[in-house]
């Protein structure tokens, strides 16, 4: 019964975009995207003889007990600052996303994201559940470029038939190229060092593949 109301909350919304869905769900909901999460559930392409998409997504106010830890850190935080950083939740299963907008949403993407990695690895620190910062598809294109780096690095090794180390990595990062590697055969992963930072090394596997090593 409890499941059945919590369904009954939400409501859906749909728009060309996200941006216009999130709007269109303010304007009903009559609340600010700050203080309602929202889940995507479902992404349309329609033909009518024109290419079309409708992004359809399902919205509820916030409650204390969804997001606190994460909201009451970020809420005191960006208070000490004069910037324009702004955030809005979202939930998918039992990950919960934070995205970050505003006029200064730029100083979170400079040096690859660091700013941005760094607060996703804080707020993971005082949540009870996983979350995932992003900022402008930030997640998108990281993880398209490393696989593109990855594939050509990985060519190498296979041709050449040696190791290659890859400059030091986050944690995200890091597991972005072990999941990139592990769809290509023959080559295996494992990461090397101790702390935050950490090297990983491709090399040719020799006879059954091995298990990644994911650190």
């Amino acid at each position: 019964m409890e499941n059945q109301e919590k369904i009954d909350d939400k409501q859906e919304f749909k728009g060309r975009n996200l941006e216009d869905v999130i709007s269109l769900a303010e304007h009903v909901l009559k609340i600010p995207r700050t203080q309602f999460s929202y889940e995507i559930v479902a992404e349309k392409t329609k033909l009518f003889g024109i290419k079309t998409k409708e992004i359809v997504i399902r919205a509820w106010p916030k409650t204390a007990k969804d997001t606190e830890p994460v909201t009451r850190f970020l809420d005191g935080l960006l208070a000490q600052y004069p910037l324009d950083i702004k955030y809005h939740t979202r939930r998918n299963h039992d990950i919960l996303f934070i995205i970050f907008e505003g006029k200064d949403k730029s100083l979170l993407l400079q040096k690859d994201g660091a700013l941005l990695l760094a607060f996703q690895h804080i707020l993971n620190k005082v949540s009870p559940q996983k979350v995932q910062a992003d900022c402008d598809f930030f997640r998108k294109r990281k993880e398209q470029e490393l696989q593109d780096y990855v594939q050509h690095v990985a060519q190498r090794v296979r041709e050449s038939g040696r190791k290659e180390m890859l400059d030091p990595m986050n944690p995200y990062e890091r597991r972005l190229v072990h999941i990139a590697v592990n769809k290509i055969p023959g080559i295996s992963t494992e990461s090397i060092g101790e702390g935050f930072l950490k090297k990983v090394k491709l090399y040719p596997s020799k006879g059954r593949p091995r298990q990644k090593r994911y650190s």
